[in-house]
């Protein structure tokens, strides 16, 4: 294994070369995008066009159900986009690729870094094409354009700690199988929140479960950011729910991958 020492200019420069990787990797595979997105169009196209009559008839009908429907699936595909970088790390990792990187001298965190960042470009490509369909059906955002770049980072923010999250998780699967069904719950955790109907309708139990999960704060900040509802203290909440995530999850990968492959 390479013991030669990797200075702060060296890392950056093979974070870059692992970017391209991955940018190639997703203009050779632009159906990961499509992917990415489809699965929550879908959804979306389920919830206002079947569900949006009943479950917008207490607050303006199908058109205003638009509205409060956008963020939760905003956030889901997020989600959806992290499934496929565990999946991408789990192949990396099963296939080999992983160890050979590990002898040679390169900084050993570009090669995670490249996936993560690879991972956010992917997943903003993605919300732009679900936010172009929403915009297509009804969609009508009422944030300026310092609203927009205000939702615009904290979608990076919770990106980044979810592909962190889903970095870890996959280092520590033993297949891509299971580095595919570890992620599932992600998906959940938004219709689980207050992204399809407000929590205050739920009964008690699951109630207080939604208030209190990460999805709940970040659809209210992106809500509130989009289109103008009390935000309160989702955004702190939003803000350290990333933090520990992302920390949790970069130091998790970083260990993982340092370790010392089975003899």
């Amino acid at each position: 294994m390479s013991t030669v020492s990797i200075s702060a200019a060296d890392a950056f420069a093979d974070s870059v070369t692992m970017l391209r990787r991955q940018l190639r990797h997703m203009l050779r595979y632009p159906a990961l995008i499509l992917t990415a997105a489809g699965v929550p169009v879908a959804i979306l196209l389920l919830f206002v066009y079947v569900l949006g009559g009943a479950l917008g008839a207490a607050s303006g009908g199908r058109d205003a159900y638009v509205d409060y429907v956008v963020p939760g699936v905003i956030l889901m595909t997020a989600a959806t986009a992290a499934q496929g970088t565990a999946i991408s790390v789990a192949i990396d990792m099963t296939e080999g690729i992983v160890a050979r990187f590990r002898t040679m001298a390169i900084a050993r965190v570009s090669v995670l870094t490249g996936h993560v960042l690879g991972s956010l470009i992917q997943t903003m490509l993605s919300i732009a094409a679900v936010t172009g369909v929403a915009l297509l059906i009804g969609f009508g955002p009422s944030a300026n354009a310092g609203e927009w770049l205000g939702a615009i980072g904290v979608l990076v923010m919770i990106i980044l700690a979810l592909t962190w999250l889903a970095v870890a998780l996959a280092m520590a699967a033993k297949s891509v199988a299971t580095a595919s069904n570890m992620l599932t719950p992600l998906m959940i955790l938004p219709m689980m929140g207050s992204g399809f109907v407000p929590t205050e309708s739920m009964p008690t139990g699951l109630r207080w479960f939604a208030e209190y999960q990460p999805f709940t704060p970040f659809i209210e900040t992106l809500r509130g950011l989009l289109m103008g509802t009390p935000i309160g203290d989702s955004a702190l909440w939003a803000a350290g729910w990333c933090a520990l995530i992302t920390l949790g999850g970069f130091l998790w990968a970083k260990r993982l991958y340092n370790r010392e492959p089975a003899k």
